[in-house]
């Protein structure tokens, strides 16, 4: 079963990804699969899966330095995850991990135009803005479900 969900959660991110292409990649992003960065939360083995995701779906993109530095910030996001207690730092710490580490990819590898600060600013917000709706969606699931919480679990 394990296997299993570990394949399924890190498709569903790759898959995220790719139907949201345009929306998912660059210095101003929408990543709609980094609502699943609230699993860990649940259950720290669905970091695995996410790292695997982003290393996956960044193959395409800009390749080697995103697979690499991509998921070395989920690693990070994860880590953060499975310490919190609260929720609610969740999307402000994806958000400042992405934004340093995804903006200075962009800025010092890719040579995006903009200062770093901006490209990590908008790296953050919209980083910020995909987690917290995650954040409320898992929320708003967990209050209208009570079985939900069984079913993340690994």
């Amino acid at each position: 079963m394990a296997i299993a969900k570990t394949g399924v959660t890190a498709a569903l991110y790759v898959a995220l990804c790719y139907v949201f292409a345009p929306f998912s990649y660059g210095p101003v992003q929408f990543r709609l699969a980094e609502v699943l960065v609230m699993l860990p939360f649940y259950d720290k083995k669905y970091s695995v899966p996410l790292i695997l995701g982003t290393f996956t779906a960044n193959i395409f993109m800009y390749g080697l330095p995103d697979m690499i530095f991509g998921s070395l910030a989920t690693a990070l996001v994860c880590l953060v995850i499975i310490s919190a207690k609260n929720k609610m730092v969740i999307a402000p710490a994806a958000a400042l991990i992405n934004g340093i580490v995804i903006g200075a990819m962009l800025y010092f590898i890719f040579d995006e135009p903009g200062s770093f600060w901006f490209i990590a600013a908008t790296v953050a917000a919209g980083e910020f803005a995909v987690v917290l709706a995650g954040v409320l969606i898992f929320s708003g699931l967990e209050k209208s479900n009570r079985k939900f919480i069984g079913f993340l679990k690994y």
